[in-house]
């Protein structure tokens, strides 16, 4: 800090009159008992404004000091060492600066992680839509021939169809999986019965059940409740038992459980299936995750769109194997913030 601009400051400009009117009344009252007394007391008077200014400039050059290295940090510096100013009274300042050091850390490699995870997720979704893409590219140049049958026809303009509603899904469920991380969305808190919730959730595979021969078999006493969103929770748990549809065999079963306590209300869903492999009961719920037994048509999104709307409704999902075979989903909503 330059001279000038110390001088500059209105404080300083304030503290100075301040002293200066006081050493001349002081002065002015001691030369009434003399001027010897007169003189001594300008003097000491003198003595005390210089080492005031004297303290007061170290201090706001220290200040000076400690602006420009947090300066230093804002403009990408890793690291700047403080300790010096660990006593005095600047220690209070030292300690928030700190504190704001280590949060601008923790901030920038958050950022850095959502930059990576955010190419990672533009990845996947490019990979995801390029691939059904590419195959309605193809069938169209085959539907394109003239000398096609009709039967061939029809079944590449299902193919298509299918492969359509695919990408239609997935950047449904992308959109939805955005709007929750970004909050957005306001999931409401109302009474949900949870025999209303299975009834919904079941009915979009009605057909794909009933084309695969499989049961859905519900046990609950029908009076469960608990705090959260129905249509958002239809989706979650429409997505878990698509799921357990798609893993069972033709034929199989799926067992709906529901259960009620002070603490929290539970979701059992079930199947007969061939279960879930060990390796990939750790990464189920992750975006994008195809676990080894995962169908030609599966994108590895559904069950990670259910864990993020259960999480927001202050809800748990734990995937397992059952003791006699088969998959277990167990999803519990609680009554009170966990």
């Amino acid at each position: 800090m330059s001279n000038v601009s110390f001088f500059r400051n209105p404080e300083i400009k304030k503290s100075l009159l301040f002293f200066s009117i006081l050493t001349f009344l002081a002065t002015g009252i001691s030369f009434i008992y003399g001027n010897k007394c007169g003189i001594f007391t300008f003097i000491l008077c003198l003595m005390f404004i210089l080492s005031h200014f004297i303290i007061t400039y170290k201090r706001y050059t220290k200040i000076a000091q400690l602006s420009n290295k947090i300066d230093k940090i804002l403009h990408g510096k890793d690291f700047i060492d403080l300790n010096e100013y660990s006593e005095g009274e600047l220690s209070i300042l030292q300690d928030e600066v700190q504190k704001l050091i280590i949060r601008l850390k923790e901030q920038a490699e958050m950022l850095k992680k959502e930059k990576v995870y955010l190419a990672d997720s533009l990845a996947d979704i490019s990979h995801q839509i390029r691939t059904p893409l590419t195959s309605i590219n193809i069938l169209l140049s085959l539907l394109s021939k003239k000398e096609l049958p009709y039967k061939k026809r029809q079944e590449l303009v299902n193919e298509t169809e299918m492969l359509l509603s695919r990408i239609e899904w997935l950047i449904s469920a992308l959109l939805k999986i955005s709007r929750l991380d970004a909050g957005t969305v306001t999931l409401q808190r109302k009474t949900v019965l949870v025999s209303e919730l299975i009834k919904l959730s079941i009915a979009p595979i009605a057909i794909p059940l009933e084309l695969r021969e499989q049961q859905i078999e519900v046990n609950i006493n029908g009076d469960e409740t608990y705090k959260g969103d129905l249509s958002w929770s239809v989706e979650a748990i429409g997505n878990i038992i698509k799921n357990c549809m798609e893993n069972t065999q033709k034929g199989g079963k799926i067992t709906i459980q529901a259960e009620e306590n002070p603490i929290y209300t539970e979701i059992v869903i079930s199947d007969n299936g061939p279960g879930i492999d060990r390796e990939d009961l750790p990464h189920l719920f992750k975006r994008f995750y195809k676990g080894k037994n995962a169908g030609s048509h599966s994108v590895g999104i559904g069950l990670a769109l259910a864990r993020t709307i259960i999480a927001n409704q202050n809800g748990t999902v734990k995937a397992e194997n059952k003791m006699d075979g088969g998959a277990k989903f167990t999803v519990r909503f609680y009554k009170q913030t966990i």
